[in-house]
């Protein structure tokens, strides 16, 4: 059991390595040469030159002006500097609001901590219980309710604090809900026009043996939405197209490399091996190898190209289709178009740098059969994975190296070593074993077939935290093997599963107190650092890069990565409201963390990270879903804490406390949830009388037509601006006649044969 000793210890690690990261960062940011790793974001924005270009030779280099040295702290203040309004044109609402998460952890937590250090923390410290018994205890328990004796009176005082902590945290995230509601229909009335304000995604196009689905998809359109369809575009199977083309470009890569490298020495030519990955087989030139690989390549697309125009079964059942107005795609989007729930499926379209092309391929039926059996395989990857993890732990503490490497034991028992190894080692090797896992999960989540890169990270975030909440949380609390505890929640009672729980959280706060330092501490300050990035950029900015489109190629700015960063968050806020109550000296750690990340990732965001895509924070329901689960459980928790302390008169209380949370909960939902799931068609109408007021001219259709082309289909690199400069007016669309030989789904007579055969109905 770590001490207040070990704690401090591994306190100063951390925060010694957190300040020894701000160095580093502050002296690499002012060096030129450095300058396209740490302020990418204005490079790409055409904001920023590089300071290369101008000086002296060396000051090309090195920053020669030591005056900023001595002001190496002062990105922190500049990151605060810039204004919400003014961070949202900058970087978008979804960087805005994924700020405010950390804010809000600061709203919740600075008022609790106050509150339970000048009321709980005495009540609990001044008592002799753990001092009159026979356990092993540290400081840290004595400010716990572990010290409050069994049966007492003072139990009051824990639930008067739990139903203080829980209104608390319930009015920001209300205030909250309700601002970021604001926001998010002011920043839509307000953004610039984009291409999926007006399109919508439409799925399970139903085969018909007359007509193609291009042809099919025009007529159904313009037959049941005949006012509003503007035009559509049929998506492909470019998959392998796509695979190519990933493939000629690393070939280029190599190619590059090999001509970088023999035109600084001309006097032998680059040579490989011609097997797999160059180990063996047989010595060729390697410019001619890779010259030949481009070429075969080159030829290989050119014939995929051909392929996919002339030969219909590469078009799946799906297209993307674009409306006149605003309005018009949301009637469409959120409403069912056929008498078949299952046919003509539609949604608002991703924006087109958000839609995930390789998915659009798969066929509809077969997505909810992937789901049920990623369901399946993350159930065991959750039970499995807590194996490794409790090995790991269990190595990780004295008992358990002592065990393992005895003859040690003499330098594992010198106080500096032992402090380390209590206070330190169990925190970064957690860290360490979770490295991998992102990636496997959102491996899992592109497997269930999302359509758009905001549908993968989000739900890869639900899994991970998830995840997080089991292994991390649960797994560390409750002792024994992944399948002994799996054996005991299946075994026992569900009113006994929060006892057992609860009983184990007082001993596990100091191990949570290092994972909070080493991961979110040092961790964080490790962020800004952007170690591999700028290794990553010299090496290719040394070996790949000829031109300055090379060179900003070779850029990685990043991006926020939501599928890993909000599910840790909402691990602190798990840890936050649980211990709130139980072991409050928990909280300034947690503190130290939203106010450390709030400032190092306003500055990521205002000057690295660039954004990927923009879903106008609909990411939020589920980031307030997740921290009423971890209120309600932390009440849960406590309701089988105090039941084992024989609080009988407070503990029936208690039970009220998840009820009105979970009420809440509700309430908020229906209040607020809907302006992140539906378009207002007022809000829709609105927009579209002021642009036809502003833009009368506006040719839409010109816009529109080419913005969901797969990008492989581009053969540029203008895959995001679309020129949406009007001279002509968009011209009504004409109804075609439909080449079916039943005309049983045109509900209107046709202006082209004069038909005026009815609805037949369905037999």
């Amino acid at each position: 059991m770590a001490t207040l000793n070990d704690i401090m210890v591994a306190a100063a690690i951390n925060i010694l390595s957190a300040f020894a990261f701000f160095v580093a960062f502050a002296v690499l940011r002012i060096q030129p040469i450095n300058d396209r790793v740490y302020f990418p974001k204005w490079y790409l924005k055409g904001l920023r030159s590089s300071p290369m270009h101008a000086g002296a030779f060396v000051q090309k280099f090195i920053n020669l002006d030591f005056r900023s040295y001595i002001r190496f702290l002062n990105w922190m203040p500049a990151a605060l500097k810039m204004p919400e309004p003014e961070l949202i044109d900058h970087a978008g609402l979804d960087s805005a609001v994924y700020l405010r998460i950390y804010w809000i952890g600061l709203k919740i937590f600075v008022p609790i901590a106050f509150l339970a250090f000048t009321v709980m923390v005495p009540v609990n410290y001044t008592n002799v219980t753990l001092e009159r018994s026979n356990l092993t205890y540290s400081t840290i328990d004595k400010l716990s309710i572990s010290n409050i004796p069994t049966g007492s009176r003072r139990f009051w005082t824990h639930l008067v604090m739990a139903y203080a902590f829980a209104f608390w945290t319930c009015y920001v995230l209300k205030k909250e809900y309700e601002i970021i509601a604001s926001m998010r229909l002011h920043f839509l009335a307000s953004e610039h026009r984009r291409p999926d304000q007006f399109t919508v995604l439409v799925r399970n196009v139903p085969p018909d043996p007359h007509e193609s689905v291009s042809e099919l998809v025009e007529h159904f359109f313009l037959v049941n939405h005949p006012d509003h369809y503007l035009t559509h575009q049929v998506v492909y199977n470019a998959n392998k197209l796509s695979n190519l083309v990933e493939e000629k470009k690393k070939k280029e890569n190599w190619l590059d490399f090999y001509q970088l490298k023999y035109s600084r020495n001309q006097s032998t030519r680059p040579s490989i091996k011609s097997g797999v990955l160059g180990l063996w087989g047989k010595t060729v030139d390697a410019i001619d190898f890779y010259t030949s690989e481009v070429e075969r390549l080159s030829e290989k697309i050119s014939k995929e190209r051909e392929k996919l125009a002339n030969n219909h079964k590469y078009i799946i059942p799906a297209a993307f289709v674009s409306f006149k107005t605003r309005w018009g795609a949301a009637v469409c989007a959120q409403t069912q178009q056929s008498r078949n729930p299952t046919l003509w499926l539609t949604e608002w379209a991703p924006e087109p740098r958000d839609v995930y092309w390789h998915n659009l391929a798969i066929p509809y039926v077969s997505l909810a059969i992937r789901r049920l059996v990623i369901a399946v395989a993350f159930f065991f990857l959750t039970f499995f994975f807590m194996i490794p993890i409790t090995i790991v732990q269990s190595l990780a503490n004295i008992e358990g190296i002592e065990k393992a490497v005895p003859f040690l034991k003499p330098v594992i028992e010198l106080k500096f070593i032992k402090s380390f190894i209590q206070g330190f080692l169990p925190g970064i090797a957690l860290k360490i074993f979770l490295l991998f896992l992102p990636s496997i999960l959102m491996l899992m989540s592109k497997f269930e077939g999302f359509s758009s890169i905001s549908g993968l990270e989000r739900r890869s975030a639900t899994r991970y935290y998830i995840f997080q909440f089991i292994n991390v949380f649960l797994g560390s609390i409750i002792t024994g093997t992944a399948f002994q505890q799996l054996d005991n929640f299946i075994h026992q009672s569900a009113n006994e599963i929060p006892k057992t729980i609860g009983v184990s959280i007082p001993m596990k706060a100091t191990f949570f107190i290092t994972y909070i330092m080493v991961d979110g501490w040092a961790g964080v300050a490790g962020e800004v650092l952007r170690l591999k990035p700028l290794i990553i950029y010299h090496l290719k900015n040394f070996f790949l890069v000829k031109t300055e489109k090379d060179r900003e190629d070779a850029m990685d700015p990043g991006s926020i990565g939501f599928n890993t960063g909000e599910p840790q968050i909402q691990l602190y806020f798990l840890l936050g409201l649980v211990y709130a109550v139980v072991t409050p000296i928990l909280l300034p750690f947690i503190i130290i963390f939203f106010g450390l990340a709030y400032v190092v990732y306003r500055h990521q965001i205002i000057n690295v990270y660039n954004q990927e895509y923009e879903s106008a924070a609909a990411f939020w329901p589920d980031v307030h879903g997740r921290i009423i689960v971890a209120l309600v459980v932390s009440q849960l928790l406590l309701m089988g804490l105090l039941s084992t302390k024989r609080a009988a008169q407070s503990t029936p209380l208690l039970i009220a406390l998840p009820v009105l949370t979970i009420w809440f909960h509700m309430f908020c939902r229906g209040r607020y949830e809907p302006a992140f799931v539906r378009y207002p068609l007022q809000e829709a109408m609105m927009k579209d009388t002021l642009e036809r007021t502003k833009e009368p001219n506006l040719n839409l259709k010109e816009y529109l037509q080419n913005a969901y082309i797969h990008p492989v289909f581009k053969g540029g690199d203008d895959d995001d601006k679309y020129d949406a400069s009007a001279t002509d007016s968009v011209k009504e669309p004409e109804l075609i006649p439909t080449k079916r030989a039943s005309r049983r789904n045109t509900p209107l007579p046709s202006k082209h044969s004069g038909s005026s055969v009815a609805l037949l109905p369905e037999l």
